[in-house]
């Protein structure tokens, strides 16, 4: 019973170690229609896993990666907005892994439990795997913090500045995809954008400077994972739901000190 709880909540914890100060640039960014892409994409990194025998949560990085880089170059090429193209990308891949599974009649696969994730099933490797997963990503995310900070103020002085500002949102984006395919077991690829987004929200009034922001929007996510997993224990609910609609009722506290 100890290994039930404590597997879960580790794996929890490890995400909301990298999800918070990524989360702080998501929100900063406007981005979090972006991670809805990513996480609906992610459904065609499952078809394509399950057609080529791979890893899945290597095909859904994968293919998260790609998409981020579409992305970077329809920008530049298009002359549609980002909104736009992010509804087309989101959308198609949904669409084209739905097409995917269906031709092939010999999988059998449960799209809910990719969808909504399922945090009690982790195992010891499934820990391992994520927290090394969110400490090369606190690593990266170090690494690019001061000119990520910059492109946030306003991208034009930051490119003036000398900060490679196409460089610098690929290798973000690139770090989104890592959460998204780390999440994708915990919580689920449709309620991962929620983890990313709630506790960095909660966050912002709350903190003085963004390195203050980050720290709170980890221990809000580390809360509402506890939290979340307790209330699912005593109230028989599912785990990852539960996870965010804590995170939700933390970001709301949050909120009340700002109400008339």
């Amino acid at each position: 019973m100890d290994e039930f709880i404590l597997r879960p909540l580790a794996a929890g914890i490890g995400m909301a170690a990298i999800s918070g100060p990524l989360g702080v640039f998501v929100v900063w960014l406007r981005m979090a229609y972006f991670g809805d892409t990513l996480a609906h994409s992610a459904l065609l990194g499952i078809a394509l896993g399950l057609l080529f025998d791979v890893d899945l949560q290597l095909s859904v990085l994968v293919l998260a990666v790609l998409i981020a880089a579409a992305l970077l170059v329809l920008q530049h090429r298009s002359a549609l907005a980002t909104d736009t193209l992010l509804g087309i990308l989101a959308h198609g891949a949904l669409a084209v892994g739905l097409v995917a599974i269906s031709l092939r009649s010999d999988i059998r696969v449960d799209l809910l439990a990719y969808l909504f994730g399922d945090i009690l099933a982790v195992s010891t490797r499934d820990v391992g795997l994520i927290w090394l997963g969110a400490l090369l990503g606190l690593g990266a995310l170090a690494a690019i913090w001061k000119p990520l900070l910059n492109l946030t103020v306003h991208a034009d002085l930051a490119a003036v500045d000398g900060v490679r500002v196409g460089r610098t949102r690929l290798a973000f984006m690139v770090l989104v995809a890592l959460v998204i395919a780390l999440a994708m077991k915990l919580v689920g690829v449709l309620l991962i954008t929620a983890l990313l987004i709630i506790p960095a929200a909660a966050a912002r009034r709350l903190s003085a400077g963004p390195e203050t922001m980050a720290l709170v929007a980890t221990a809000i996510g580390a809360t509402a994972v506890a939290a979340g997993l307790a209330a699912s224990l005593v109230l028989d609910t599912p785990a990852g739901p539960s996870i965010v609609a804590t995170a939700t009722v933390l970001f709301l506290l949050s909120q009340i000190r700002s109400l008339p």
